[in-house]
């Protein structure tokens, strides 16, 4: 296919270097080689699917180069950081796409990161930051997940598949000590989030087998933390976890914090709490086993005890091989991305945006040498919680309950890969499968 051939050769040529805008002898090229394919555009259109999924960077860099705004249809895609920034900040323009999904889950109210700058969600957000506290990051909550990470290594025996039995794990086990929520067993807490939390969040075509599976996920989920609170209420324990701050803050009779609202603002933060760190981490340790000098300066800075130059690697590493490409938004009103630009995009009411975040961390216009693995970039070349309105609640905890996750295996010796396919990390959907590694 000529077209895909001549992209392909390009790539590195001219979009690793991100012209402002395509040069007009490539846009001739592409114009030719689009008459080459039109006979067969379908078979094009499908190769050209294929390599942007296995060559995510290089597409965006293309992309960035010679068409920005990718309007298809009623989705756009948006690549640069500053239209990536535009979209994610405008929380008065473009609304999160999951409201009708919460309220199904919820079985009639949406949680507050699905709502927009309301009073309703001033009031639910500020209560659970009264009671999910900064200030336990450092006192509990990265205490525990250590002891957790670094129990579960230990007791491995030199292999472990990480993802089934780390990094899963032990986000749940945070949620059970520190929400008060343990769930019936942590097998089901894990299915019912990992289920939910890809019918919110990752289900762009509202897949009707998905969907059949997070209905009886949300109902089983609500009648368990409705049940846990009603236990919690008839036999009071004198503990300090987040169930017993709602609890003291609903005898004070706060508003916003009746039964059924603590339920929902439970459901709400436990389905983003495990799957998306269990996954992150499995990611993180994948691309640094890609990378054995960075593999050996993270371990050095793990066994110094240098959290802090730590979490830069694993950060770092992060933005190599993100979760997610990219973050979907929804126009509640017509808007003009890029305004005042020769890709200036306008967009109608209703329009699905995909603000590509992973594109964004590699525009080099803002992000200083991308394509070089390093650790002293400033905070804002990273957008792996987003920003604005809807930024992940717990952004704080996983900045640094990921890097302890990851610190229980870089203390061992001789980290790698198991051998064979067991070795290599294998995906289940939208998230890590399985990944097994051996270490002494």
């Amino acid at each position: 296919m000529p077209l895909l051939d001549h992209l392909r050769n390009r790539l590195t040529t001219l979009a690793r270097n991100d012209a402002e805008e395509a040069p007009a002898e490539l846009l001739e090229s592409v114009r030719k080689g689009l008459k080459d394919v039109s006979q067969d555009l379908d078979a094009f259109v499908t190769e050209l699917k294929t390599y942007a999924v296995a060559h995510p960077l290089e597409t965006f860099a293309l992309l960035r180069a010679l068409q920005p705004i990718v309007a298809l249809g009623n989705l756009t895609l948006v690549t640069r950081y500053e239209d990536v920034e535009d979209v994610l900040l405008r929380d008065a323009v473009f609304d999160v796409p999951y409201a009708e999904k919460m309220e199904l889950i919820t079985n009639g109210q949406n949680f507050f990161l699905g709502m927009r700058d309301t009073p309703r969600y001033t009031r639910d957000s500020s209560n659970m930051r009264i009671v999910v506290r900064r200030d336990d990051v450092d006192t509990v909550i990265a205490p525990t997940v250590e002891r957790t990470a670094q129990a579960i290594v230990a007791a491995s025996g030199g292999t472990l598949d990480i993802v089934k039995s780390l990094t899963r794990v032990v986000p749940a086990r945070l949620v059970g000590a520190y929400f008060g929520t343990p769930g019936p067993s942590e097998a089901e807490l894990i299915a019912w989030t990992s289920t939910l939390f890809q019918f919110l969040f990752f289900d762009p075509t509202n897949d009707p087998a998905l969907r059949a599976q997070a209905i009886p996920a949300s109902a089983a989920l609500n009648a368990y933390v409705d049940s846990a609170i009603a236990e919690r209420k008839d036999k009071p324990r004198d503990v300090d976890d987040v169930l017993a701050r709602c609890l003291t803050l609903q005898k004070a009779e706060v508003p916003g914090m009746s039964d059924l609202d603590i339920r929902n603002n439970f459901t709400g933060l436990i389905i983003g709490a495990i799957p998306t760190t269990g996954t992150a981490a499995a990611f993180i340790v994948d691309e640094l086993l890609r990378r054995p000098t960075e593999l050996a300066a993270a371990r050095s800075a793990a066994l110094s005890g240098d959290d802090a130059r730590l979490a830069a690697y694993v950060f770092e590493a992060l933005r190599f091989n993100p979760m997610t490409p990219g973050i979907f938004r929804v126009s509640n009103q017509e808007y003009t991305i890029g305004k005042g630009t020769s890709r200036a995009t306008t967009l109608p009411v209703g329009a699905t945006v995909v603000a590509a975040t992973q594109s964004a961390m590699f525009d080099p216009k803002h992000i200083d040498d991308p394509d070089t693995f390093r650790v002293d970039r400033p905070g804002y070349a990273y957008l792996h919680f987003g920003f604005g309105l809807h930024a992940c609640f717990g952004q704080y905890i996983n900045a640094v309950q990921i890097p302890k996750i990851v610190k229980a295996l870089l203390l061992r010796d001789n980290l790698r890969r198991a051998p064979g396919e067991a070795g290599q990390l294998k995906k289940d959907g939208p998230y890590a499968g399985s990944l097994t590694v051996a270490f002494s």
